[in-house]
């Protein structure tokens, strides 16, 4: 029985060697579509080769060619270009969101941690009944209430993983507060507003920035549902999802209108997860020893 157990544990080890060099391997695939997705959404109007908005009736589900390197949609616009200037609202949705999501849930666990009592009861209840909702979910409600556009789905991602980080907050302040060396300066007279700036927050930091690098993937890949279900950012403008959900229609006569955005989101949301998985591994000890 000790032999298997051995032999099981030895297992385990080689099995997470095996997936810490994979992901150290994929870490600069991740990182370099990471970079283009931001210099193609920094640059889209002078990477599109047409207006993204511009109808062409004439021309219509035509095929990829010299003019249309991914073809046009059903009113004639230019599908490469929607895909170019649909970058820009996915990163703006995923990176926005999550740093909303940073900041607010950030500062509720970082007061739960620190008021406790009835203060902290209070506040991990709510994030617990935001949590109980599965996130799409609740996002798609948030979204119906807010209503259609770039902002609603801004307020509606970043409702949906505050709780994460307040939840990650508040974890890390009773953790951290425990320690010797904050003792040590609530001994000598340090105010706690000085403790928790000079010793909680650059100690919470690592574990913030692991999760915010996790989620931007998960936000983009929300918006696009959102936006895919009519509840998000609404044609004619360019978003992945509501590109998806347009050219579904047409999957077998043009599937190039839903072959493009399909594509550069599925890619982003692979490269955006290496690249949270490759800061996990930088800077959780854990994962170092």
């Amino acid at each position: 029985m000790a032999g298997s157990t051995r032999a099981s544990a030895v297992t385990d080890r080689r099995w997470d060697a095996l997936r810490r060099a994979a992901r150290a391997r994929l870490a600069p695939f991740g990182a370099a579509v990471l970079l283009a997705a931001l210099v193609v959404a920094l640059a889209a109007p002078l990477l599109s080769p047409h207006d993204p908005l511009k109808q062409d009736l004439g021309d219509t589900l035509a095929g990829p060619s010299l003019t249309h390197w991914l073809g046009t949609d059903n009113v004639g616009r230019d599908v490469l270009s929607r895909v170019i200037w649909g970058t820009r609202i996915s990163l703006v949705a995923g990176f926005v969101s999550v740093a909303m999501a940073l900041v607010v849930g950030g500062a509720l666990g970082l007061l739960a941690g620190y008021a406790a009592g009835s203060v902290d009861g209070l506040l991990m209840r709510v994030m617990d009944a935001v949590l109980s909702f599965p996130a799409l979910v609740l996002a798609l409600a948030l979204g119906a209430v807010l209503g259609a556009g770039l902002a609603g789905v801004l307020i509606a991602l970043g409702v949906v993983y505050t709780p994460t980080f307040a939840r990650l907050m508040r974890g890390q302040v009773l953790a951290i507060t425990a320690r010797d060396y904050v003792d040590a300066a609530r001994a000598l007279g340090a105010p706690g507003w000085r403790i928790a700036w000079r010793h909680v927050l650059p100690s919470a930091t690592a574990p913030m920035v692991v999760q915010a690098s996790l989620s931007v993937a998960f936000a983009i890949l929300a918006e696009a549902s959102l936006s895919f279900l009519g509840l998000g950012i609404q044609p004619p403008a360019a978003s992945w999802g509501s590109m998806i959900n347009a050219g579904r229609g047409y999957l077998q006569q043009a599937p190039w209108i839903v072959f493009g955005p399909g594509a550069a989101l599925f890619v982003t949301v692979v490269g955006l997860n290496f690249v949270g998985d490759a800061v996990r591994d930088a800077l959780d000890p854990r994962l170092r020893e």
